[in-house]
């Protein structure tokens, strides 16, 4: 059974930004300075969905909104932890995490004005 949540584009995309993070801070978990920064990213990436999942959830009412916001900043956190890992990761891993990053944070942006209109 399929609910609405899965069909939401940046909650798609946050779930993808998830995947590649697994990914990205296997490849930092060989000091403890990578170790460091790979455990906020991990943290703040899968805030980004556990918070969409958990405002879904909970229905459309006042803490819907709520909860898409504490989902923004853990985007703009994992942006940020991204950007502070350009001496771990290339060029290229940064720049399309940042691009996924900064598309779940315009949608989220457009969803919470979205919502907040139809008051």
């Amino acid at each position: 059974m399929r609910d609405g949540l899965s069909e939401l584009r940046f909650y798609q995309i946050s779930i993808e930004l998830w995947d590649k993070c697994w990914s990205d801070t296997e490849i930092m978990a060989k000091d403890f300075r990578r170790k460091e920064i790979a455990k906020q990213l991990i943290r703040s990436c899968g805030s980004i969905s556990a918070n969409i999942e958990e405002g879904y959830g909970r229905g459309f009412g006042k803490e819907y909104p709520h909860f898409l916001r504490i989902s923004r900043g853990s985007a703009r956190e994992s942006r940020g932890w991204y950007q502070r890992a350009k001496a771990l990761l290339s060029h290229e891993i940064i720049d399309d995490r940042c691009q996924l990053i900064d598309s779940i944070t315009a949608m989220i942006t457009k969803t919470i004005q979205t919502l907040e209109n139809k008051k």
